[in-house]
């Protein structure tokens, strides 16, 4: 119970605060970038040293290659299919403030469905790989969030509102992860596995599509290969854990 309420935690807070700094103080370019960085590596090394590696304990090595890139596979098509949102694309075509509104909106809410689906996918193999994934989408969804806001709040002009409609958008999330989890409970190991290498194909279309170009490793290489590290590590010790 104390594994799943954590996960809740994680799950609403990296968003709550990305979307609270986002109207309150401008996040510094070097701490914006350095937590996309640190993102986009934890998400990569959960996926080729964890999620992957368990799949395979569970399905062949071909399902496992298969749902690796039917994960990526999907997240393309839902990438083409609604409005991208990143620190980067903050200037967006606007034929109307509703239409704006609720493209954004929606666009944001669709996204973090697959977030969920990997973390209640990887909450039903373990609680420690669930809590590990949440944690990485946690530091993920902090700075997006910090940028996803601007252009929202710059779009309805109150932050109450704005703040509230970005803070609903988890629930989405929250929706993935039950899904993920629930309905995994009584299905086949070789499910279970195809599910893993699925998650894994999410997390990492997210990073090296989005995460990765937005951190900016062109103009903040130290920082970044700095960032990598730190990321790669802190998988590493967790799952020593």
């Amino acid at each position: 119970m104390n594994d799943l309420l954590l996960i809740l935690f994680l799950i609403f807070v990296g968003q709550t605060l990305g979307s609270l700094i986002g109207l309150i103080k401008k996040l510094g370019k070097v701490a914006l970038y350095g937590s996309l960085s640190f993102a986009a590596s934890m998400m990569v090394a959960i996926s080729f040293l964890q999620l992957i590696p368990e799949g395979l304990k569970y399905a062949p090595l071909f399902l496992i290659s298969i749902s690796f890139f039917v994960g990526i596979a999907i997240m393309w098509i839902v990438d083409r299919l609604l409005p991208h949102i990143n620190p980067e694309l903050i200037k967006k075509e606007k034929p109307s403030v509703e239409r704006s509104v609720t493209m954004l909106v929606i666009g944001i809410a669709l996204h973090n469905i697959p977030e969920g689906l990997a973390i209640g996918v990887g909450f039903a193999i373990t609680a420690e790989l669930g809590i590990a994934i949440a944690l990485a989408i946690a530091i993920q969804d902090f700075p997006e969030n910090i940028a996803t806001i601007v252009p929202l709040y710059g779009l309805i002009k109150k932050k109450a509102k704005s703040f509230i409609i970005l803070v609903t958008t988890v629930l989405f999330e929250v929706a993935g992860f039950l899904i993920g989890y629930l309905a995994l409970g009584g299905a086949s190991l070789s499910w279970l596995g195809a599910s893993l290498a699925l998650a894994a194909g999410f997390m990492v279309y997210i990073s090296v599509e989005e995460l990765i170009p937005s951190a900016q490793v062109k103009t903040y290489p130290k920082m970044a290969a700095a960032a990598v590290v730190l990321g790669v590590m802190c998988v590493l010790l967790t799952s020593l854990i």
